[in-house]
């Protein structure tokens, strides 16, 4: 007996939520709460804050649901609230209310495309997994926030370029301004990290 996949639609249970579907949102949270906890835990690099921002962020959700036109994702849409809570608890914790998200940058490398080399068993097998990544996650913890929320959104939740700027409420060029100098930032650090001899591990960008 063949069963049919269940597939996500998310705007119906958007739909379903803001007709009063408790379990519609439930699994709206269920579907998104890994993403958004991942993505605050990024921006804010402290596991209570991530727990705060998450809760924070599904309630907010909640609470004005009846205000989202599905004029982008719903998951856009909480995106943008997520980021907004993680920079209000850096703020907080800082003593900063100065974290940049409207900073006008240099722009004009809008036709420049680099990706950060995807590394796999690189580089030689030196590294674990687990290495890897956990030398990943502290070169990206060490970029400025401006610059690690657009990298957090772009390479690491593959959000777009427009859905970025929508989230940030910034313009697309100073996106991708700051996904280059993300960019170039990690392959500085990460470079120095490795010492490569010979050959850049980065001769691919």
């Amino acid at each position: 007996m063949s069963t049919t996949p269940i597939t996500f639609d998310e705007a119906a249970l958007v739909a379903r939520a803001q007709a009063g579907d408790g379990a519609a949102f439930s699994e709206l949270i269920t579907r998104y709460q890994n993403k958004i906890y991942r993505l605050a835990k990024h921006i804010t690099q402290n596991d209570e804050d991530a727990e705060d921002v998450l809760q924070e962020a599904f309630l907010k959700a909640y609470e004005h649901l009846d205000g989202f036109q599905g004029n982008s994702k719903f998951y856009t849409w909480l995106v943008r609230i997520a980021v907004n809570e993680s920079l209000m608890k850096l703020r907080k914790r800082r003593g900063d209310r100065t974290v940049p998200l409207d900073e006008p940058l240099d722009t004009g490398e809008e036709t420049v495309k680099r990706e950060i080399a995807v590394w796999e068993d690189n580089p030689e097998q030196q590294y674990s997994q687990e290495e890897m990544r956990q030398i990943l996650d502290e070169a990206v913890e060490s970029l400025k926030p401006d610059f690690r929320t657009v990298f957090v959104l772009r390479d690491i939740e593959e959000l777009s370029t427009e859905e970025t700027a929508e989230t940030l409420g910034i313009s697309i060029p100073a996106v991708k301004s700051r996904l280059l100098r993300a960019r170039l930032a990690l392959r500085e650090k990460l470079t120095r990290k490795f010492k490569r001899k010979g050959e850049d591990v980065f001769a691919n960008l």
